[in-house]
């Protein structure tokens, strides 16, 4: 049994929180916030985009701390799940890992890439595993993709293209809340970054174009990513770009050998629409739309802390969720960013 303690409980931490009670092989031990009332289990101000509000809770069996420092020295905590602010994660990512424990953080990993080098070399250091809780792989419409791509059954990957697009941010952002969230070019885009790394594997070079929010960080982008070892054409589209009545949109298009995966989601006037379900396009002509069952988005974040679990629990590396797939999506996302800023096609390493 893995005993998880959770710093933060916000919308993620409390979404977190719900899925360990969903899985198996795992049990919350203890919670750490600043917040009187949420530690009393007074969760009625919580409420995301997606999932249930946040109810009245029963936390008598679960040990509650208003100090990281002090949860950390818990010894009955097997793994961290952090889920706090990006400007934090660095910081208390390091803490956690430096008191022995295994460690799973929200994405993104950093918004500094040496900040993000310096996490995974001290997962490294001590022996522990270090995770980052990038979601999108277990969304039911991309991990179909990925297993499919996986397991070889229509062929090898030729391509793809996906997107991510939000409404335009407002125009009263200023530097210092950019330099916290990394703009859309981060925050946004490497969900993709991370997704693509995964199933195509580190590009050699990028080539994007975009726009740029005070003159640093990446509001909108498309980017080619280029392989030199591989037959593969990949792009991505993704940003600030579109009108308030599109708040926001996904999909991919996947292309392999005998099949083509596509999937297009978007919120229009603050309602779901799926333009395009999840279909596969076979070589003999079919199109057959892939029944997925009842989804829940809340199901991917279950899916997600059980694979982390598992890998724990099992001792096997969790590459969905490893520090150096958070890291290298994003070293994707500045090196598309320089791109962006010099017009060039820029190299990875």
């Amino acid at each position: 049994m893995v005993r998880i303690g959770i710093i933060g409980i916000g919308f993620m931490g409390m979404i977190h929180y719900y899925g360990i009670q969903r899985g198996s092989g795992a049990e919350v031990v203890a919670i750490c916030t600043r917040d009187e009332k949420k530690l009393n289990g007074d969760w009625t101000s919580i409420q995301g985009n997606f999932g249930p509000r946040g109810g009245m809770e029963d936390l008598s069996n679960i040990r509650k701390y208003d100090d990281i420092d002090q949860f950390l020295e818990d010894e009955e905590i097997d793994l961290v799940d952090i889920c706090l602010p990006t400007h934090l994660h660095k910081s208390v990512s390091l803490a956690s890992l430096n008191a022995g424990k295994h460690t799973i953080v929200e994405k993104p990993i950093s918004i500094d890439i040496d900040d993000a080098n310096e996490i995974v070399d001290t997962a490294k250091k001590v022996g522990k595993e270090f995770m980052v809780a990038h979601v999108l792989p277990f969304f039911a419409e991309y991990a179909y993709a990925k297993k499919i791509v996986e397991s070889g059954e229509y062929g090898n990957l030729l391509g793809g293209h996906f997107k991510r697009i939000i409404s335009k941010p407002g125009a009263s952002r200023d530097i210092a809340s950019l330099a916290k969230s990394g703009g859309p070019g981060i925050d946004l885009h490497i969900h993709d970054t991370h997704f693509i790394q995964l199933l195509c594997g580190v590009p050699d070079a990028v080539f994007s174009q975009g726009r740029l929010a005070g003159g640093e960080y990446v509001d909108f982008l498309t980017t080619q990513y280029i392989y030199n070892d591989k037959e593969l054409t990949v792009s991505c589209s993704s940003g600030g770009i579109s009108q308030r009545g599109r708040a926001f949109s996904h999909g991919f298009e996947i292309f392999l050998e005998k099949a083509t995966l596509l999937f297009d989601f978007s919120t229009l006037a603050g309602e779901p629409s799926t333009a395009v379900p999840l279909t596969l396009i076979t070589e003999d002509g079919t199109v057959e739309e892939v029944d997925l069952g009842d989804v829940d988005p809340v199901d991917a974040f279950t899916a997600e802390i059980q694979y982390a679990v598992d890998a724990i629990n099992n001792n096997e590396e969790p590459k969905a969720l490893s520090g150096n797939g958070a890291r290298d999506a994003l070293l994707l996302c500045y090196k598309e960013a320089e791109s962006v800023k010099t017009g060039k096609i820029v190299p990875i390493h």
